[in-house]
């Protein structure tokens, strides 16, 4: 199995919890046919509790889901947070690039809402969108597809994640959006300008963004966008994620080391936020079941 985008918690040793996933560009097992996409993503689920049961506070999991069918998905994520280990499930961007899109999402955010689970919405297609969107025969392919198309969507995700009404129903959820929110703590200075210009009675992007229950993590970018994320969405607000211990760990360590943030927000940031949100996950289920 693939451990995919992974969230971590830190001690002066390194990496003290990780949060396993498939690879996030979910045009595997989870956009196949819903006969084929179910049993698969059942036994990656369980794969996925078998290891957080084997090694018991090292490894938490997001499900894998059937994204072929809602009703199907909206099932397996049920089944999956009973399983140990397992906090919540890991969700293509695309569902989220306008309030429009989020609709075909609501079973999903319903059943997360209802066992407090964390979602990690990670850059990828709905089954049936083209993916990626740049050839390989185009210049700079990995570069426009890797970064460019990628923190031009997720920041789509946060506009409609944090400035609609879209998660109003669903106070109890954990979203996540990896890559710190897109390019949103750079463009959020320009959105507050075009915001006073053409809607002066509104609130402003900025205000917005801060107040949000979103959460992003800081995978694969540098010390001066964490300081620039610090100062939009607040360090309460912001996870240690590398994607992978093969792609980011040691980058990511060394960011979060040279940024310009204090010892206090480096500590959220490497260990309490993720620590805290893991904990709540699946408290929603459990209460409900003691009320029974």
């Amino acid at each position: 199995m693939t451990s995919g985008s992974t969230w971590v918690a830190w001690t002066a040793r390194g990496v003290e919890v990780s949060v396993l996933s498939l690879l996030g560009s979910f045009c595997w097992i989870e956009a196949q046919p819903v006969e084929v996409a179910v049993p698969l993503c059942q036994r990656v689920n369980d794969g996925f509790s078998a290891i957080c049961q084997e090694h018991q506070g090292r490894f938490a999991a997001f499900a894998a889901l059937p994204l072929t069918d809602m009703p199907a998905a909206a099932a397996e994520l049920e089944r999956a947070m009973g399983l140990p280990g397992v906090i919540g499930a890991q969700l293509p961007g695309n569902f989220f690039l306008t309030r429009t899109d989020a609709e075909a999402a609501r079973p999903l955010l319903e059943v997360a809402n209802r066992h407090r689970a964390v979602l990690l919405i990670h850059h990828g297609p709905r089954p049936g969108d083209a993916f990626p969107k740049v050839g390989g025969d185009t210049d700079n392919a990995r570069r426009r597809n890797g970064t460019l198309d990628m923190q031009a969507s997720l920041s789509s995700v946060m506009v409609t994640l944090c400035l609609t009404d879209v998660l109003a129903a669903y106070p109890d959820v954990t979203i996540v959006v990896h890559n710190l929110g897109g390019n949103i703590p750079y463009e959020v200075e320009r959105m507050d300008h075009r915001s006073m210009l053409d809607t002066p009675e509104e609130e402003l992007p900025s205000s917005r963004f801060r107040r949000a229950k979103v959460y992003v993590d800081c995978n694969s970018f540098g010390p001066r966008a964490i300081e620039a994320a610090v100062a939009l969405y607040g360090a309460e607000r912001i996870v240690c994620g590398t994607d992978g211990s093969a792609f980011g760990v040691d980058w990511t360590r060394k960011a979060l080391a040279e940024a310009a943030i204090g010892e206090e927000a480096r500590e959220a940031i490497l260990h309490r936020n993720a620590a805290a949100m893991m904990a709540r996950a699946g408290r929603g289920a459990e209460q409900a079941m003691a009320a029974d």
